[in-house]
């Protein structure tokens, strides 16, 4: 296997279809799951990468610990812009960081990336009020508020099969979210040069389950 010691040139970024550069992504992850890391020189991406970037993608996730956005997808210094936020929300800071992500620096896909054991999920889920996490979790309520009609209670963070479906609406609220406050990433989306996706990160096995 070479060593990556190169970041993504404009034109390398450019000549990926949407397409192209979520699979980068799906095999990234499969490489993750087997523990097959590419090799790096750490070194000359960061010598390589002071002229500039272009990467590929944007993902938002949660800022959860265990959830390492690059490991998760296998990619190196250059390759991905990150976004994170408690329960991985969209708000008109995240989007705009999309928006410049893609329609300025030429990234192909946004991913919103939620993970199984969600704290602030499990926080919306229990309507906990704290703070400034009062605010946040607003964000993430209408996703459990949705799924109480599909899942049996109880409504509550004791109830794994219930946090799971809020955890995988929330992802899919998001995507809709961000379509909705965003023409420039809606018109993107339309005519094909970037696509929005959805994934589920997996705690123990490392998949991410598309949707």
């Amino acid at each position: 296997m070479s060593i990556k010691n190169k970041i993504l040139s404009k034109d390398q970024q450019q000549s990926l279809t949407p397409n192209d550069a979520l699979n980068e992504l799906k095999n990234g992850n499969q490489r993750y799951v087997n523990a097959l890391f590419n090799d790096i020189d750490i070194t000359s991406l960061r010598t390589d990468s002071e002229s500039g970037q272009n990467p590929h993608a944007i993902v938002l996730s949660c800022i959860d610990s265990r959830v390492v956005v690059e490991q998760v997808f296998d990619q190196a210094l250059g390759d991905i812009f990150v976004a994170r936020v408690a329960g991985n929300f969209a708000n008109t800071d995240i989007v705009a960081s999309m928006e410049y992500a893609c329609k300025v620096a030429g990234s192909k896909v946004i991913v919103v990336l939620g993970h199984e054991g969600c704290g602030a999920v499990k926080a919306a889920c229990d309507n906990v009020e704290l703070g400034n996490i009062t605010s946040l979790l607003s964000n993430i309520s209408p996703s459990v508020n949705a799924v109480k009609s599909v899942v049996s209670g109880p409504h509550d963070s004791g109830n794994t099969t219930f946090v799971n479906a809020a955890i995988k609406e929330n992802v899919s609220q998001t995507i809709d979210k961000i379509r909705e406050m965003s023409p420039i990433l809606s018109s993107l989306e339309e005519s094909n040069e970037i696509i929005i996706v959805g994934g589920v990160y997996n705690l123990a096995s490392g998949k991410v389950d598309w949707h």
